[in-house]
Order: C-alpha cells, then structure tokens, then sequence
C-alpha cells in the first residue's frame, strides 16, 4: 500500500485530494497548521516526523494573497515566501520520498494572470513551478515524477461566501465550461498525477481552470 502526505489537508482542495487517494487505496497523512507551522523549520520538520517512508507528497499548503504592492509588507511577504516556497523545498529535500513516486506541487492560474492584486502571491506560485522542472529534471533517473496542478478560481466550503453572485458570474463568463472549479475537480487531476498511469508525465504544469482565458472576452462565446 503507498503512503501519501498531503499538506493543508484539513479543509478545501487539500481535504478532497486527501478523501480522493484514500479512495485510491492510498494511506494519507494529512498535514494541517494546527499540526505543523509550514511558516518555520520546524514545522517542516514536524510534519514529517515519524515518516520513514513515502511514495507521494503533496504541496498543497499556502498563504493566501497579501494584496497589492502598494499595501503588502516584508513580514507579509516573507510568511508567504515561506509557507508557499521555502516549506515544499524543503519538505522534498527531506522528505523519505521512495524511488518511482509522485510529488505533486499546487500552484496558481495567478502565475499567468497578471493579477495587481496578487503580485507576491503569484510570484510565489511561479518559484513552485520553476523549482518543479528542475527537480523532475534531477529526480527523474529515481523514478520519482514532479508535477504541478494550477487550479482556476475553485469554490469550497471555506472560500464560497467571497464568490458573490456578480463575481461569480464574471468568472463564470471567462470560463469554457461555464461554471466554478470544486475541490473535488481538483483532487481528481492529483489523483491522476498521484497514479501509475501518469509514470510518464513529469516536469509539467496541469491547468486546471476549467479553461479560463481560453477566449478573448467573455463577450460573443455562445
């Protein structure tokens, strides 16, 4: 049986991917803040504690957008960096990780949106993606497969009162199916990634966004 942890598990797109492997018949540790800080080493370290073996590992925990530049500060900025950069680094240089498994890194549409209000956030998400090809690059003769997920604008039970209905209905509009991302579409392309069936599949960013920003406007897409 693999074993699987899965960082911010305890709510949103983290508990749906942690619901879905274990579906899969995968045994998952589930990290939350309440269990390990990913804002200090020794958080890192905690959440790992007592695992001596593993076959996948998802960065799925992050700090949520600081805002604009106008208004972020060092300290904002550097939690960020260090929940959303530094803790999924290190939780793969340390991690046991099994030759022929699976690290799965959750990224952003942010990194290709050019959003003002998510500048540091989306940089973020960029460094996740960079760090992703080059460790698929090195870790590759192991076996081991190093993808990334960006998830659109996905609705869950902890986020869903910031979708009002007008914002909704704008991203809905910029979006080819025409409707929300869920956790649980999220949790499904992990799971693909997380299987035998993605062996193959390594160094690579998955958008899962439902094609968001496929057209030019909303406008004239019937």
């Amino acid at each position: 049986m693999k074993t699987a942890l899965v960082t911010g598990a305890s709510r949103g797109i983290g508990a749906a991917i942690a619901r879905r492997l274990e579906r899969d018949g995968v045994t998952v540790l589930r990290q939350d803040s309440g269990q390990a800080d990913l804002s200090t080493m020794d958080g890192v370290d905690k959440a790992l504690e007592g695992i001596d073996s593993l076959d996948i590992l998802v960065n799925n925990a992050a700090a949520a957008p600081r805002g604009p530049i106008e208004t972020d500060t060092p300290e904002g900025f550097d939690h960020l960096m260090a929940v959303n950069v530094k803790a999924p680094y290190f939780l793969i240089q340390r991690a046991p990780l099994n030759d022929g498994g699976r690290i799965i890194n959750i990224s952003s549409v942010a990194t290709r949106m050019a959003n003002p209000t998510q500048t540091s956030f989306a940089m973020t998400k960029g460094a996740l993606e960079t760090m992703s090809r080059t460790l698929a690059h090195q870790l590759g003769p192991r076996g081991i497969t190093v993808n990334v997920v960006a998830p659109g604008a996905t609705k869950t039970e902890t986020n869903k009162t910031l979708f009002t209905p007008e914002l909704e209905a704008a991203i809905t509009g910029l979006t080819a199916h025409r409707r929300l991302g869920t956790a649980e579409d999220m949790a499904d392309v992990v799971a693909f990634l997380a299987s035998d069936d993605a062996r193959w599949v390594t160094g690579q960013v998955l958008d899962a966004s439902g094609g968001l920003f496929l057209g030019p406007t909303a406008q004239g897409v019937q």
